[in-house]
């Protein structure tokens, strides 16, 4: 989901600069509200591990470019499912940011850009999760249909702000590039659900074991 550099020239580039502000700003009012709820430290604890996941996701995980940008194991869902919407924003912006930093700092004005990309769609998915996982429901209950219903909620975002920002930055002859991104993030919309799944099975089977009182009060109480 990088989108390359030179793709958004610096002539528009400002635009990422108001939408990455707008989407600092709706993290900031979760990140408020989940300290609000379970207090400073475990705000902090999960944001470190989405930050070190996220890290993890982009540089270590297979990825590969294709058409304008290229295509990662992002689990933005089993970030947002494990450890709230919050510290998934956060560790999404942050370790996108030390990956830039340690080993790809040519990416770097294209940071706001990157970030837009990844936390709009993650908003909307903990959006969608209002609507189609009842109250009553734990995360460590969800079924294979919910959590595609997500992960395909994100990736579909993901694909979504990917091109608008190639058509915004080079004009619908980006269409080729576009199209070949979103067909190659198919395969990553099949897979993250069944990740989902396994990281919802482990964090069931430790429901009982003190550390798990760092994942978010969600996954396991309705």
């Amino acid at each position: 989901m990088h989108v390359e550099p030179g793709i958004v020239d610096a002539a528009k580039i400002g635009l990422s600069y108001a939408t990455a502000a707008g989407a600092g700003g709706v993290a900031t009012k979760m990140a408020i509200d989940t300290v609000r709820a379970s207090g400073v430290s475990k705000m902090v604890t999960r944001t470190v591990l989405a930050t070190a996941a996220t890290f993890t996701f982009f540089q270590v995980l297979p990825h590969f470019p294709v058409g304008i940008s290229e295509v990662h194991f992002i689990l933005g869902s089993t970030l947002f499912l494990m450890l709230g919407a919050a510290p998934a924003a956060f560790g999404l912006a942050l370790g996108l940011l030390l990956q830039g930093l340690m080993f790809a700092p040519t990416d770097l004005p294209m940071y706001f850009v990157n970030v837009t990309t990844l936390l709009v769609p993650l908003f909307a998915m903990a959006a969608l999760a209002k609507r189609i996982i009842t109250p009553g429901t734990a995360y460590v209950d969800l079924s294979y249909k919910q959590t595609l219903a997500l992960s395909t909620a994100f990736q579909a975002g993901v694909v979504a702000w990917v091109a608008f920002w190639a058509f915004y930055g080079q004009g619908f002859g980006a269409m080729s590039s576009v199209m070949s991104f979103g067909a190659a993030y198919m395969m990553v919309i099949l897979i993250e659900p069944l990740i989902d799944l396994a990281c919802l099975a482990g964090a069931k089977s430790i429901r009982d074991i003190k550390a798990s009182g760092i994942l978010t009060s969600r996954v396991y109480n309705a």
